[in-house]
Order: C-alpha cells, then structure tokens, then sequence
C-alpha cells in the first residue's frame, strides 16, 4: 500500500471513530424502533466503491482495490454471515496479476454466494460520453473477466457513482445478461422519481428492475441512524430494501465498527429484520420468477407492481459532459477507429486470408474502458489522469490504424494498377450504404508553378468516367506534394479505384461553388458573414433562412464560476461576451469546394473557422481551430433555429432522445437537431460534431458546449481563491470539426445517423503502386436495404472465426430488413423493433446458420 492510501485509511479510522464516539454519547443509537418496523427487511449490502482514478493516479487505485479485497476477505474470517459486494472486472483482473492465492479465496467466497460479482463492466464507467458499442464492449470483456477469475458472471448492473444513465441503457444491460441495475446519480432531489425501486423502461421497450440507493453506498458509523431513516423517511412499494455501507472512494470497505453495529442493531426490541446480503439476493427476493436470462418473466410468473419509470435517469453533474476536452476527442476518435479497424481486418481476412489481430483489438479495447472511468470520461480527475488517457487511446487508436491500413494494403495489392504513368488510389468504404465520402490525399504531381492544377491532370473511375477534382495546398511546404480533393461515391462496405493520369491542358471546369471574402455558395446553400463573423445560412431550396430574423450562428462566451462537476448547475444563461472582431481569407474556389477562413478573437482567446462547402452540398462543414485562454467561462456555439414549436432530439448511445426545449444543459452524442414548424411543414437543422457532448436547447436557440475553463478537481464547497494559483483545465489549441445540415422534414429524412458515421469515421484511401491484381476495381462485400438499419460492427467472434455483425435500428420505427452479406455469400432478414440492437453470428462455412445472439456473442 502507498503512504497515501496509509495516510488516508489512518485518517478515515480516526473519522470514523470520532462520528461514532459521538453517537454513543448523543444516545442516538438507542432510538425506538417505528411499530411497523418488524414488517420491514434491511438487506445491508457491504461494499466498497474505489475511484479508478479520482483525486489520485491508477496505480494507487489498483493497490487500494487490493488492500480492500484483502480486507473484505479478512472480515468474512472474522464474521461468518458477513457478505461482501464488488464490482470492476479490472480489479479482479490485477489481483489475478497481483496475489494468485487472494483471487483463489475469492473465486471460493463467490462459490459459497458470500461475495457478490456485480455491475459484468470493466469498471463503473460514465454511461454519457461513451457510445453504445462501448457500453457493449464494457460487458463483453467485463464479463469474460469475471466468468474466468471467479467462475461466474455478473447477473446485477451496478453504476452507483455515474453522472446520469441514458434510456438506451436497459437494453444494453439485460443483451448482457443482466437483469437488474443499482444506480444513485442523480439522487432524490435532482431527479424525482415515484419510487428508489421501480421497472426503468427503456427507449426501445425493454423493461429492467433498478434500484435507487437512497443518500449514501458509503454509509459507516452512521449505520444505525440510517436504518431508522430508511423505516421512517422513505415511502416504496415494499418493505424490502438495501443500506449500502462501507468506506468507499479510496476503498476501504466495511469496518468491524460498522458491522458491529449492524449486529447489535439486529439485538434491539422491534428491530426490523437485518441481513448481511447481496444485491443478487436482494433482486430475486423482489422479483420472485424473473429470469436473468430473458427480458421477461418465466413463465407463470407475474411482474411484481413497482412504479414503471420511462425516462432517462439525469442530470448530475452537467459540467462533466464538456470538461477537459482533449479526453472526450479521444473518446470519440479512438471508438470510431476500433469500430473501421475491425471491420475493415475482418473484411481481409475473409477476403484475403489477413490475420485477424484479436488480442491486440481486445487490448486496445480494455484501455479504452479502463479510461471511460466516470471520473476519468467525466475530466473530475487529476491533470495527470489525462497525460495517461491520452496515451492509452493513442495506444488503441494505433492498434486500430495498423488493422485498417495493413488491411486495406493487403487488398488494395490485390486490384490492379497497371499504367506506370498513372497514380491509383482505392478508397474504402466502412458503411453498409453507398456513402458519397469527401477525400483528401496528397500527391506528388509534378507541379512547375503554382498555377500548374488541374490543366493536366484527370481524375477517372473503374469505367474511365471523369471525377471532378481540385489540387490544395499540401501538409508540407518542402517539395512539389499537393492536395488532390475529390468527392465520390464508394460501394457499401466496399472500395473503389481511381485512377489520375496526365491529360491535355484545357480550360477550368465549371464550378457550381465559389467563395467570396464574405460568403460561400453552391447550387443549395448560400453562406454569408457579418462584420463580427456571425453566420447567416440561406436554403435556397426551401427559399428561407436558416436563423431566426437577424441573429446567426456565433460563439457565446458565458460566465461559469461552478466547480468542475458543475454542480447543482442546471443551464449555463449569464452571457458576457461573443467571438467577434473577424478577419476574412479565401483559401479555395472550386471546382470542387470551396474554403473561406474566419478568424476572431474574445479576452485572451482566438479562434481560427475554416467553413467549407462542396459542390452539390446540402450541408456546410466547419473546421475549428480554438486557442483557449479563458477561466471560470464556458464557450458555446449559438445556431438560432428559425421554426415554431421547436423540438430539440439528442443522439445517445445506439439511440436519441427527445428532450424539452428549457435550456437546460443536456448529453449527447455526435448530434443534436432543432425541428419545427415552418410554412405548415416540418423544418429543422441538425448539427454533427466529432469531440462535443454537452449541448442544450432554448426554445430556438440549438447551443453547442465547446470548452469550459474550470480548475482540475475542484469539488464544492473549496472555492477558487481570486489570487490562488490552480491548474486550469482546457488551455491552448484544439480542434473539432462540425457539419451544419439544414433540412426539409425530419432529421429522420436528413439520414443524421448516417450523415454523423461518415463525418466520425476515418477516411481510408491506400495509394497503390503499380502491379498487376485480380479483384474488381469496385465492389461491395455488405449492405443493407433500409436507410434506418446501421451495421456498427463487423468483428470476428471472440471465440472462434465467426464474424459477428452489430446492427440497430435508428430512427425509432419498426422495420423489416435485410443484409446482403456477400461477404459470405449469404443474406438474412429480419423484423427490427423500434431502436433494436441486434447482433448475428454469421459462420464463414455455407452450410452454417446466421444466428441471433445476445451482446456476449451466445
């Protein structure tokens, strides 16, 4: 144990017996039991919650995991009905690397049912930030941890210290194997609900049992006191409840104080009845007949009357869905590469016998769970946690770079590229649909001045059609390598080969899109810019602005004087600033695109927008560049929606969520839309991002969260003293790109989910060389037959050679698909419920049968 966990464990001892000396004192312990209180059963559940990291680094939390298992094994030497709950495959798995002969007792106290497995995760993670295949991935590996260390699976999800729970989440959990949740954020007084016991319905249906922890699961000498509380102050549908106790955060666990109360308490005249007990147990006795392995009831079974719930579980905590940015880019950036590097290692080793590199995919996945951590996904932790999160996604998103590439080299070899004096390019594909995909790569073209462009240079496809194209200003300034810009359409989870070869000089091509020192315009949209760089957005295909009246699109710099969790902060409102003082640059014209540069400045802060539009584009992209230098501020985007009866839907992990239009600080994923009432029709805009996730919506004031100045790990009531010296989160350059799509209908018939994997997915293009090959020069191995189906995942199996392939529906409508899987030669159909997760085992043999399977590939 470190000298900081001693320090930290003396301490807590000396609280400990302070707060209980001064209960005996007060004769508080003593206090008569309520009459009913015999009818009424005390499940005490010890446990210890161990932050992985929190105010102190990973290896100290792998040493306090250890010291509290160690401990917990020793009070069940000591009391024989003392149980002991735990969570976190990842703890299991470093006492399995740390001290054999421990994991060994414990494997034999989850045997005889006196430690308790829970939450099948590999740790307690943010459920916010992550996206669904996360949450899938977390009970895949957690799961498989725990059913080799300890010889059995979780049967109860267990989050107690997250920061708000998606609707999506009860699907996830009960394709896990799970069939009840325990969670306590947000308590009683930040999201009423009808009871702390109740059926959570989720957005697709599914129905779990979950259970609110009243006040505390670290509850220590207060232990009786709390009991009487629960008898007294909490009014549920049954009688039955569980006290949470033990030392938590920094570990700990249950002292012998504490459990000495819990059995002198049991002594007490009219006592109710008090069990050293499990959430397992705790959940069958609830719920007499429910099945772990379905998500229903056995049959004959009838569903205990608890309150139904149909709502996402938020908000605590609002600042934590845009602190320390770099984390939450991370985030999204390495899941989107492990979601193309399996699919594109899968589709080469089907193709082309590629190795498919399983055991560093599942490594990679690990960290990045291990860095989903609440605290650590959340930016609550110490600087340094970000130093290590940064490294460890590096470390995953390289795992995922060298599948996509070693596997798109080893088929691109394959296609043949044959004229010595052309250069090849095969573009892939990672989607189920054709996806017209935007491609930069930058070439040496034998440039002899700086006008020398598109004159002799021509872009083809397989059939030798012209492709429009246009040369940028390359990465390097050394040599003669330029950017060739193109947009094409790719086949479903396919590729397809360009050719560029010289041709004749000849006039410019027509460009349908130009940009001025103040505007961009193609044959749909046509941008416009203020003096102080506020946007103006004109649809010319419905003949309307975008934004309301004379506002426009602009960053909004708002006081934010909260600690870094933002508690008890509901919505950000107290503006104080706007970006402005613009400057205006083109930097490309066509034919292809067009680019205008922004630049504008607030405080100490500057902000640097290339907006760029495409011909034939109905939406307008947006690459920024910030260099923050604010503190105790927060920095938002603005896009003033111009409709009636604003609805604002948030993307969640594998689903949405349609929320009020208050203003409140809400989570999302890669987008957000505002749609409403113009003109008698539905209108709307829908705004993509790859590195945001706090956002919120004021009747039409759709807001984007982009950075917060906070101080690291200030946690209320400490206050930022005006001359103190801190560590201030977020300072410096980063960059996101975002994609604005206005839309006539609903964000539904504007494909925002498919717009959102295009804009968040890694572009890959192999350049060829010159050799001969067999396979086509276009293909496609995977599609599917209905715009609201995405295929997320395409792996192999993690037993055997299998592939599994993860679709869900999107737009929350009941659907009948199919696949064409030509990958294997094979098709499937199937029937969708609204915002279903469906996950198939395709066997690579013809004669095997493409199975439904749950989320741990059984």
């Amino acid at each position: 144990m470190s000298s900081r966990a001693v320090r930290s464990l003396v301490v807590a001892g000396m609280i400990f017996s302070l707060a209980l000396a001064a209960r005996n004192l007060a004769g508080q312990g003593s206090a008569p039991w309520p009459p009913d209180a015999s009818q009424h059963k005390l499940y005490m559940i010890g446990n210890a919650h161990i932050d992985i990291p929190w105010l102190w680094p990973w290896p100290e939390a792998m040493t306090v995991g250890l010291s509290t298992f160690r401990a917990a094994l020793d009070r069940m030497n000591e009391y024989p009905d003392f149980k002991f709950t735990a969570s976190s495959a990842i703890l299991y798995e470093w006492a399995a690397s740390a001290d054999p002969a421990m994991l060994a007792e414990i494997r034999k106290r989850v045997a005889e049912g006196r430690w308790d497995v829970v939450g099948g995760w590999m740790v307690e993670p943010d459920v916010n930030v992550p996206n669904g295949e996360s949450l899938i991935r977390q009970g895949l590996y957690g799961q498989r941890i725990f059913q080799q260390s300890v010889g059995r699976r979780a049967r109860i999800g267990y989050n107690p210290d997250s920061f708000g729970h998606p609707g999506t989440l009860p699907q996830i959990l009960k394709l896990q194997g799970l069939h009840g949740y325990v969670f306590m954020r947000p308590a009683a007084h930040e999201k009423p609900l009808p009871a702390d016991v109740f059926w959570w319905q989720g957005a697709d249906g599914t129905r779990i049992l979950t259970y609110r922890i009243p006040w505390s699961y670290g509850i220590t000498a207060e232990v009786q006191e709390r009991m009487h509380d629960y008898l007294t102050q909490l009014h549920e549908p049954t009688n039955n409840m569980m006290l949470f106790y033990g030392a938590g955060d920094h570990g700990g666990g249950p002292a012998k104080e504490t459990i000495n109360l819990i059995l002198d308490a049991r002594k007490q005249p009219g006592a109710p009845q008090i069990l050293f007990s499990t959430p397992d147990q705790y959940f069958d006795d609830v719920a007499p007949g429910f099945s772990p392995a379905h998500a229903g009831l056995k049959a004959g079974a009838t569903s205990p009357e608890y309150p139904v719930v149909d709502d996402d579980l938020q908000h605590h905590s609002v600042g934590c869905y845009t602190a320390v940015s770099a984390i939450k880019k991370d985030n999204r950036t390495t899941e989107m590469a492990l979601a193309t590097g399996e699919k594109m290692a899968a589709l080469a080793n089907v193709l082309a016998g590629f190795p498919y590199p399983k055991a560093d995919f599942a490594t990679a996945w690990k960290k990045v769970l291990l860095m989903q951590f609440h605290d650590s996904m959340a930016g609550t932790a110490i600087p340094e946690q970000y130093v290590v999160s940064h490294n460890a996604y590096g470390f995953a998103k390289e795992v995922a770079d060298q599948a996509i590439y070693r596997a798109a080299a080893k088929i691109a070899w394959q296609v043949p590229a044959t004229d010595p004096a052309s250069d090849y390019l095969v573009v892939f594909n990672p989607h189920a649909w054709p996806a017209e995909l935007k491609v930069q790569y930058d070439l040496g073209w034998g440039f002899n001045n700086e006008d020398d462009t598109l004159s002799n240079s021509r872009l083809e496809d397989e059939k030798g059609n012209a492709v429009p194209h246009q040369w940028v200003a390359g990465q390097s300034v050394a040599g003669n390598r330029k950017g060739l810009v193109f947009q094409a359409t790719i086949p479903p989870f396919g590729y397809r080969q360009f050719r560029l070869r010289k041709a004749q000089a000849s006039a410019p091509p027509f460009s349908s899109v130009h940009a001025t020192e103040r505007s961009l315009e193609n044959e749909h949209l046509r941008v416009t810019f203020g003096d102080d760089g506020t946007l103006s957005l004109y649809d010319k295909d419905a003949g309307e602005e975008v934004f309301r009246g004379d506002a426009g699109a602009r960053g909004v710099v708002i006081d934010d004087p909260s600690d870094t969790w933002s508690h008890d902060v509901v919505s950000y409102t107290k503006e104080i600033g706007t970006f402005g003082g613009a400057s205006f640059r083109v930097l490309e014209n066509g034919p292809v695109r067009a680019t205008l540069r922004v630049r504008t400045a607030y405080g100490a802060s500057s902000m640097t927008t290339d907006w760029v539009l495409y011909a034939g584009a109905r939406s307008l992209d947006a690459n920024v560049s910030l260099d923050w230098h604010e503190r105790q501020k927060i920095l938002k985007f603005s896009f003033p929606v111009d409709v009636a009866g604003p609805v604002p839907t948030y993307e969640t992990a594998y689903g949405f969520k349609v929320r009020q239009a208050n203003g409140h600080e809400d989570p999302g994923q890669r987008w957000v839309d505002v749609s409403g009432a113009r003109n008698g029709k539905t209108y709307g805009l829908t705004v993509l991002n790859d590195a945001k996730y706090g956002y919120s919506v004021q009747d039409n004031d759709l807001r984007i969260s982009i950075v917060r100045g906070a101080a690291y790990a200030q946690h209320q009531p400490r206050r930022i003293e005006p001359n103190g010296e801190y560590i201030w989160q977020d300072q410096g350059i980063q960059t996101f790109r975002m994609e604005l799509v206005p839309h006539s209908g609903t964000w539904q018939d504007a494909a925002a989910v498919r717009m959102a994997e295009e804009l968040t997915s890694p572009l890959t293009a192999i350049y060829q060389g010159i050799h001969r090959g067999t396979r086509p020069q276009a293909i496609s191995f995977l599609s599917v037959d209905v715009p609201n189906i995405v295929v997320s995942t395409v792996k192999q199996a993690e037993d055997g050679t299998d592939l599994i392939v993860r679709c869900y529906e999107t737009a929350g409508h009941a659907t009948k698909a199919t696949l064409d899987l030509g990958l294997v030669n094979r098709r499937w159909t199937g029937q969708f419920h609204p915002l279903e997760i469906k996950t198939l085992r395709v066997p690579l043999a013809a004669e095997g049968k493409i199975r439904e399977v749950n989320a741990l590939e059984e």
